[in-house]
């Protein structure tokens, strides 16, 4: 399946929107992983630890997405935003939200 932020495909023109389609995906940080991003607001450098949090909330909301468009018949989601904010206490829990126009090309 065809994801992509663009509204076309080139070469592939759309032939039917079966409709707009969102997803989201929360995830919590341990205390461990809290501990590990605060050595690092220390010490200075990237947290590997909460990058790999973003990216596997992402990666979920793109899949279900993905999974959404299938059951409508699509074969390409068209125009895909994606919003990351904290929520829960003290910002303790990334929430990503995946959107997107199924279609079939």
């Amino acid at each position: 399946m065809i994801i992509t932020t663009t509204s076309i495909v080139e070469g592939k023109p759309v032939q039917e929107y079966p409709g707009i389609l969102n997803a989201q995906s929360i995830i919590g940080a341990n205390i461990f992983k809290d501990f590990v991003a605060g050595l690092r607001d220390v010490f200075g450098g990237r947290s590997k630890t909460y990058e790999k949090v973003i990216e596997e909330a992402k990666e979920d909301a793109l899949r279900e997405l993905q999974e959404k468009a299938q059951s409508i018949g699509a074969n390409a989601i068209l125009g895909v935003d994606l919003d990351f904010e904290t929520v829960g206490s003290n910002g303790s829990k990334l929430m990503v939200i995946a959107s997107g126009t199924a279609v079939k090309l």
